[in-house]
């Protein structure tokens, strides 16, 4: 069973980059559509917890962020913040991804060397 769950998007080309880098470094994944099963409010409540704020969750160039305005996500407590989350996966910054014992946002392959490879 794989360690890791990948929720991404296959339309995402940084989805695309970070699970072929998963692949050329022979990481297994699980991984996930995160527009059709976004991951759940527990999750995303542990997540921010690591992060300590709700910004780095989301995915602030996607059009469900644009549709809904940065004022009004900059508006919302933390709880309404994670229904929103975990309401439409594309409000989520991806792939997110889920370790034994962190979260990862995002793509930059020397943070992934970093907690993969180490």
């Amino acid at each position: 069973m794989a360690l890791l769950k990948v929720y991404s998007y296959s339309r995402c080309s940084t989805c695309r980059k970070a699970l072929a880098w998963l692949d050329s470094h022979g990481i297994d994944a699980d991984v996930v559509d995160i527009t059709v099963v976004p991951p759940d409010r527990k999750t995303l409540m542990d997540a921010l917890q690591q992060f300590g704020q709700v910004k780095p969750l989301f995915n602030t160039s996607g059009q469900s962020y644009r549709a809904l305005g940065a004022a009004v996500v900059k508006a919302m407590t933390d709880d309404e913040a994670i229904d929103a989350l975990a309401a439409d996966g594309k409000l989520i910054k991806r792939p997110f991804v889920c370790t034994a014992d962190a979260f990862l946002v995002g793509f930059k392959p020397e943070v992934w060397a970093e907690a993969f490879l180490s």
